[in-house]
């Protein structure tokens, strides 16, 4: 099993940046895929981005292409979402999740591991 930690989020007016972290224990991180998803109130639970267990790979919600980037660290079992051009839609929980796998990476319901999550709130 992996245990996951997010942090990182706060209060940023419209088109500012945040950098979220999640960080891991348990099995070996590098050998897991992550994903970032978010949930705004009253929404369903949306993905955000991901990136494969090296890091060569990442992929990224319309809504987000452009603004979010995803890395990791496998030294430092974190992996990072750095959010910039912020605005009010992206006010959500956001969640970090770990599978052994990267297929269906966009699908919340295959990810078995998941984070406590972070707010983050974008004031217009």
């Amino acid at each position: 099993q992996v245990q996951l930690v997010e942090s990182g989020g706060g209060l940023v007016q419209a088109g500012g940046s945040l950098r979220l972290s999640c960080a891991a224990s348990g099995r070996p991180f590098s050998s897991y895929a992550l994903g970032w998803f978010r949930q705004a109130p009253g929404k369903a639970r949306e993905f955000v981005g991901a990136i494969n267990w090296s890091g060569l790979y990442t992929y990224y919600a319309d809504s987000v292409k452009g603004r979010f980037t995803i890395s990791r660290d496998n030294a430092k079992n974190s992996v990072y979402l750095q959010m910039n051009s912020l605005n009010p839609e992206d006010t959500a929980v956001y969640y970090c999740a770990a599978d052994s796998n990267f297929v269906r990476y966009d699908v919340s319901r295959k990810y078995p591991y998941w984070g406590q999550g972070t707010q983050v709130t974008v004031s217009s």
